[in-house]
């Protein structure tokens, strides 16, 4: 079996170093894999990819995407900037503030972080940049933010990992997910505080236009402002308040979410005309492949890894590393975090999952609570480079270089990283709001 393990892994850092798309990475090592150990590898591999994709939970990944899309270009966006500068816009670099924050409310609303960067950075960006804040310090504030998204529900995230564990709620996943997710918010708030009182950020508006640093959008009367922002924001209450309740599963709620979108954006708002619902419709249908596809080749790798024990194997060498579980705990967040900096989230979880749930469980760990330390690593992956794709949108919006904004962005890594701590060793953060959501439904 270590001659498998070797050929999987080899080939597979090298399908990458030559610029090989990770899913056609991922299914070219678990075919010369199976190759190697004398298994006829086509029909294997093609067999569990589509046992991969055969799930009736991941239904609503394309359903998530189009709702995204359609919240991104139907004026969304602008709507939630609106109404976080209504309370955020008047403090010493309040732009920042309402940078965060509306990336964590569209984020979470959309599903999306890469959508929350485009939709928010390409308003907030230049926007900021007028008023003096410093372009690379913007793109920073944006990328972080938006990565809160993907914790708070819904997320296409913690659709892929229920599936990839096996026995976990998505509904579990969702309520697990809000407050760990405005824990990171209010750090990255914390460090976006620090770094414009001690820049100066802000002030140098207060002159010219009052005692405010606001954007025109936000001057509107506050009750306008927030009753426009309204329908938006009850987009989250109607798909978990709905999952909640017992009145659709988390697939039909993501049905419920395009439905709810689609009245928004196309008859009420109006910004999204008939004309352009094709385009729409083809890029989630390219979008959902893309995520598909993954997942398909993911699983391949997946049952080649526990053919071959590498669960078992991992799990024997983290136990023997140390017997103190902080310790372990620790090594696999950083371990995690390594693997944030070179792969995409969704392979990252359907692999790494089987290898890892059975070691934290070991320790105590719960499903739910693994799940959301699995993903505040990844997500802090997003904003690193190499291959951070919320960073690379982040520079294109921004008009800027990777190696500027990763400097910048050094002290929101760093308060990611202490939340992602908290969220290690503090369980009541992931779950809390479960353990209540259950008491209730007694």
């Amino acid at each position: 079996m270590s001659g498998i393990i070797l050929i999987l892994v080899v080939s597979f850092f090298a399908f990458l170093a030559i610029n090989t798309p990770v899913a056609v990475a991922i299914a070219c090592a678990s075919l010369l894999a199976i190759f190697a150990h004398g298994g006829d590898a086509c029909y294997t591999v093609a067999q569990r990819m589509a046992n991969g994709v055969n799930s009736f939970p991941l239904l609503a990944i394309p359903f998530f995407v189009f709702s995204g899309y359609l919240m991104g270009r139907g004026g969304l966006a602008r709507r939630l900037i609106d109404f976080a500068a209504l309370f955020a816009g008047r403090l010493p670099g309040g732009l920042s503030y309402v940078n965060t924050v509306t990336c964590m409310l569209f984020g979470s609303i959309s599903g999306s972080a890469a959508a929350a960067v485009s939709s928010i950075g390409g308003f907030m960006i230049p926007e900021m940049n007028k008023k003096g804040y410093d372009r690379d310090f913007n793109v920073a504030v944006t990328v972080t933010s938006a990565t809160t998204g993907l914790l708070i529900p819904p997320s296409n995230a913690m659709i892929v990992y229920s599936v990839a564990a096996g026995s976990v709620s998505i509904a579990a996943m969702f309520m697990a997910g809000i407050l760990p997710g405005i824990l990171v918010g209010l750090c990255i708030l914390i460090v976006s505080g620090v770094i414009s009182i001690a820049k100066g950020y802000g002030r140098r508006t207060v002159a010219a236009e009052g005692p405010a640093d606001v954007t025109p959008a936000a001057r509107p009367s506050g009750w306008k402002v927030c009753w426009q922002a309204v329908p938006s924001l009850l987009l989250v209450v109607l798909i978990i308040g709905g999952i909640l309740a017992g009145v659709f599963s988390a697939t039909e709620a993501a049905a419920v979410a395009v439905a709810y979108s689609f009245i928004l954006s196309v008859v009420i708002y109006r910004e999204i005309k008939w004309r352009e619902l094709p385009e729409i419709c083809l890029q989630t249908g390219i979008t959902t492949a893309v995520v598909m596809l993954l997942i398909g080749a993911s699983s391949s790798m997946s049952w080649i890894m526990t053919m071959a024990n590498i669960p078992q194997t991992v799990s024997n060498a983290l136990m023997g590393l140390s017997k103190n579980p902080y310790v372990i705990l620790l090594t696999i967040n950083m371990m995690l975090l390594v693997v944030g900096t070179f792969m995409d989230m969704t392979p990252a979880i359907l692999i790494f999952t089987p290898i890892l749930l059975p070691v934290v469980q070991g320790l105590g760990m719960t499903e739910v609570q693994f799940g959301i330390v699995l993903i505040a690593n990844l997500c802090i992956g997003l904003c690193t480079p190499p291959v951070g794709s919320c960073l690379f949108i982040g520079c294109g919006v921004g008009k800027t270089s990777i190696a500027k904004v990763t400097v910048k962005a050094l002290p929101f890594f760093l308060a990611m990283l202490a939340a992602l701590l908290l969220i290690t060793y503090v369980p009541w953060f992931s779950l809390a709001i479960p353990r209540l959501c259950h008491l209730i439904g007694k």
